[in-house]
This record gives structure tokens, sequence and C-alpha cells, in this order.
């Protein structure tokens, strides 16, 4: 019975996210309100399919920690210090004044302080995945504002982190013991530091030779098995040997694994299993919903969507014009953290589970992060009326430009120095060539490899190189294919041709896709994918050992050139209509 409780939950779970996840994706809203709703649908509280919650709880276990090793996985020093002067400070002020906000209301409500700041800590906290999504669809995210907003949901991820150690040290077991407060904190923090020690100094070390020794295999499962390994491993090892959250171990791991020349591969490769974990964390949590204490609790709903709605992106907007930003980029950064998400979830659950929240108060952060994570792309898309509005009303203006005088406050979007990028997949023989013929013309080229010793001797010769699938969207990004000339396919076994040919032409509709393929049944298929022009190894070969004949026979340089014509035509014959974004280009 357990079995098929455990098959039930994953089978019911999943379904269920994954029809509500089409349809609110369809509707143009984050899929995350579709897993929430998913997990309303299938919880105790809803009639009709019911899964087991707590083994849906067990498994979101699982989702957290894979979510807080993809944090640490994508999280880099280098683009905090970017922005530091207003990502921290912004990211500090907004969470105190959210947390006060949260503290005060739920106060007046009858709860007690430490119930108060748990709730205003989780509702503090915006959605990495909503916040992404948004600039992303607003081509945002290579702007002043979408390096403000992502350094900003840095230090706020930060902190969150810090906050999940702390809590248990506070307000476990150990801190109930009359006096043990201070001991049990210092414990905590002195564990947290051998913790990092720990994992920097020894798991930095072994950590990136065994992924290289597992990636020498060439076995994409197991590479994928030894980050999962690894993130599980440190996150377990984390709790049991020092006693601190799996939480920060997970994160930990991901920091070491993204420092190494793994975090692209990492990324791409075994990261599709957390998304699949951490639409079970969503799902367990809407499972918590009951409509009931919504209905006799509607007063705080509606403040806590007014602190999220309101008091939160106006401290953002205050802070980010007093830091002398210009208005525009103050308003985009402030409705693009108006709303709350995975972290909210987990440092509610977290609270609940130390018995400092009520019940009710995962139902009331559930609604309004389902409201919030709906109506943000909505006012996402206000923000140019808006800010054209305000520079129409003269006294606003006036004030507006005291505050941000200058537009060109704001740090520039860093732009390539190259005038000319091209993206090479594959180093054989023919990408060998490719790539010494665009370093000799002044031409920037970017190789992506799968062989990891290829990609560390490109690098030390000083060419860009990037260690990673191309059939996947993230390594395309890494690459630079967004801004890059021309896109060559060098290698005839690159897998899933079409599928990169079309994420290509997705990220960059105007760049030039030249594709290599073994045989010439293969060209049109890749032609119809978007490439502009494929050559076939069959073909190729063909036309070289007819013009050697040809010449052994004596054949004049005219003769030669006309049938070697007539045969390109023949093979290379290209279809009436292409489907590629620029047309045809280069040689038929």
């Amino acid at each position: 019975m357990h079995n098929l409780d455990l098959i039930l939950t994953l089978a019911g779970g999943l379904i269920a996210a994954l029809a509500l996840g089409l349809i609110t994706n369809r509707l143009g809203l984050s899929p995350i309100v579709g897993y929430l709703l998913a997990g309303v649908l299938v919880g105790p509280h809803t009639p009709g399919v019911e899964v087991n919650q707590g083994l849906a709880d067990q498994l979101a276990e699982v989702g957290v920690i894979l979510l807080m090793f993809g944090v640490g996985l994508q999280f880099h020093f280098k683009e905090l210090l970017a922005v530091k002067r207003i990502a921290v400070p912004g990211a500090v002020v907004q969470s105190l004044v959210a947390t006060a906000l949260g503290a005060g209301v739920m106060h007046l409500f009858g709860w007690t302080w430490s119930a108060g700041i748990i709730f205003g800590l989780a509702i503090s906290v915006a959605s990495t995945v909503v916040l992404m999504r948004v600039l992303v669809d607003h081509h945002e995210l290579h702007t002043p504002t979408g390096h403000i907003a992502v350094g900003w949901l840095v230090v706020e991820d930060i902190f969150t982190v810090f906050v999940l150690v702390i809590l248990p040290a506070l307000f476990g077991d150990g801190a109930k013991e009359g006096g043990g407060l201070w001991l049990s904190l210092g414990m905590a923090i002195f564990k947290i530091g051998a913790l990092i020690a720990f994992t920097f100094l020894v798991g930095g070390w072994v950590i990136p030779r065994l992924l290289g020794y597992i990636a020498k295999t060439g076995s994409r499962e197991l590479f994928t098995l030894g980050v999962l390994a690894v993130a599980l491993g440190i996150a377990v090892g984390s709790a049991t040997l020092f006693g601190v959250s799996m939480a920060l171990g997970a994160f930990l791991a991901g920091m070491v694994v993204g420092r190494s020349e793994f975090s692209l591969r990492a990324a791409t490769d075994a990261l599709p299993m957390r998304d699949a974990f951490a639409v079970l964390f969503f799902v367990s949590v809407g499972m918590l919903v009951d409509f009931r204490v919504l209905l006799q609790s509607p007063g705080m709903v509606l403040a806590t969507l007014a602190i999220v709605l309101i008091g939160k992106p106006a401290a953002a907007l205050c802070l980010v014009m007093f830091m002398k930003y210009p208005f525009r980029v103050a308003l985009s950064v402030s409705v693009a953290l108006a709303q709350i998400g995975e972290f909210s979830f987990i440092l509610a659950t977290m609270g609940r589970q130390l018995k400092i929240l009520p019940e009710g108060a995962s139902n009331i952060i559930v609604a309004a992060a389902i409201v919030s994570i709906t109506i943000n792309p909505l006012l996402y898309s206000l923000v140019d009326p808006v800010e054209a509005w305000v520079r129409r009303q003269p006294w606003l203006a006036r004030f507006v430009r005291s505050q941000a005088p200058a537009e060109a406050t704001a740090a520039p979007t860093p732009h390539s120095r190259a005038r000319y990028r091209a993206v090479i997949v594959g180093y054989g023989p023919v990408g060998q060539t490719i790539t010494r013929l665009m370093r000799d013309n002044d031409i920037e080229p970017t190789v992506v490899e799968l062989n990891l010793e290829t990609v560390q001797q490109l690098r030390v010769e000083g060419v860009r190189a990037v260690y990673g699938d191309a059939s996947h969207p993230e390594t395309l990004k890494e690459a630079g294919v967004a801004e890059a000339a021309v896109l060559i396919l060098s290698s005839s076994s690159v897998r899933a041709g079409r599928e990169l040919v079309r994420e290509a032409r997705q990220l960059n509709p105007k760049v030039q896709v030249l594709a290599r393929t073994a045989y010439l049944r293969e060209r049109p298929e890749l032609r119809a994918a978007g490439a502009d022009e494929v050559f076939a190894g069959e073909g190729e070969v063909g036309l070289a050992m007819t013009e050697h004949i040809l010449r052994g026979f004596g054949a004049t340089a005219e003769q030669i050139d006309r049938e070697s014509e007539r045969i390109r035509d023949e093979f290379f014959a290209k279809p009436a209509k292409s489907t590629s974004a620029t047309g045809p280009s280069g040689p038929a």
C-alpha cells in the first residue's frame, strides 16, 4: 500500500501540476501559479483525488535541497560586486522594511512578535523564477535594471540562507532550555564556519577532481548522477556531521561546483531533476491551503498583499531613487520585486516545523504568492506607461529630475569588444580549421565542446571555450549565441542538431547558421529547422572524387568546373523556400 501511495503521490502531483502549469502558462502567467493550484486540487481540503501529504512533504525536501544547490551553482560574487553599491543596501533595507511591516501588522491581529517576524521575513523575499521570467520576457535581463534586480535578489537569497541556518539555533529544542540561547547560537555559528571551511577547502579540492574523472568517462548518466550525489551527499553530511541545515550544505555544494569548470554542464545536465522535485515542493505547499481558514481571515490576506504589492515596492523605489538612479530603473526594479515565491514557502515551512508560525500562516502566504505571482507580469508591463505619465506631470517630472538628474548614472550595459563573434560547436579537424580561420581574420570565436581536456587547452591558448552540451539552451546562451553573427555546427555527430538550430533561432533570429551533417538525406530537416546552409559529408566526398577522376582522365579545367557545378546542383539543390530567419547565404 505504501508503494501505491508513493506512485499515486508522484503521478497525481505531477499530472495535476503539468495540466494546470500548461493552463497558467497559456494564460501568460508563471507556471508556479499552476503548481500551487495543483497542490490545492490534490490536497486534503479539496474534494476529489487526494495524495499522501506526508510523502509529498518528504519528496519536497529533496526539491528544497536541489533548489538551494541551484542557487549556489548560479551565484557569482563578480555579478554581485558589480552592483554592490545598490544591491546590498537595497536588499537589506527592503527586507527590514517588509519584516517590520509584517511583524507589526500580524501583531495587531494577535500573533506573537516571533511569529510576526518570521512571517515578515517570509514575505520579504521575491521569487527568482518569477523575476527572471519577467526580465527575460521584457528583454531587460542584460540591462541596468536586470543587473540591479538580479544582484538584489542574490543578496536576498544569501540573507535567507543565513536565516534558515540561524532559526533552528534560536527556536529549536536546544534554545528552549534555560540560558542556552546564546550557547546554541554560538555553537551554530561555529558549526557553520566549520562546514564552510570544510566544504571549500576539502570539497573545493575533491569535487572538481571527482567530476573531472566522471566527465572523462563520456557518460551523461554518470555525470548527472555524480552532480546529484554531490548535492545530496553534502546536504545530508551537513546535517548529520555538522548539525546545520541541509539547505546550507546544498547551497555551499552548489557554490563549489559553480566555481569549477563544470558549472554550466551541471546546470544543463543535472538540474532538470531539480525542476521536477521543485514542482513537487510547490505542489506540497499548495496542499496546505484551506479555504475555510482564508475565509475566516480575509483581513490578514489583504494586509499581506498590501505589504507585498505596495510596501516592498515603495521601499525599493525610494531607495533606488535615493541612490541617484534613473526613475525608470527604480520603477522597474521595484515592480519586479513586488512578489513572493519559493524562499517564502521554505521559510514558512521551517517556521511551521519549529512551531513558531500558526497553522493558518501558510494559507495566507500561499494566497499572497498566487496573487502576486499572477499579476506581477501585468504590473511590469505598466512600467513604461507609468513612467511616461510621470514625465507629463510637471511637478512630478521636476521631482524625478532632482532625484536622478542624469540618465547615465546607471551602469552601462557591457558590450562585446569584438566587432564580429562566431560560435563553433565541436573542435574536430573541421572545427580547428574554422577556429584558426576566424582568429586570423579578427573574428572572435567561441568553441562549445564536451571534451574537458580540449576546453582546458583552448583556454590556455586564449580561445574562449565553453564546456557543455550545445543542445541545451543554457549552453548556447553561455557561448554568446544571442550576440553572435554566425553559428557553425562543425561536427557531423552533433546530437539533436535540429533542436540545436531551433534553440539558436529562438535566442538570435538573425544569426547565420552553417551546419555539417554526414548524410544528404539530413539536409532538408536541418534547413527546415532554420539552418542557412548545410554541408553533407556524402556530397562533398562525391564531389571531390568526381573532380579527381576527371582530372585523371585529362579533362580541362572548364570541363571539371562544369561537371562539378552539375553535381553540386544535383547534390545540394536548395529548397524552393528557405525557412531560416535570414535566408540562405554562403556557398551553395
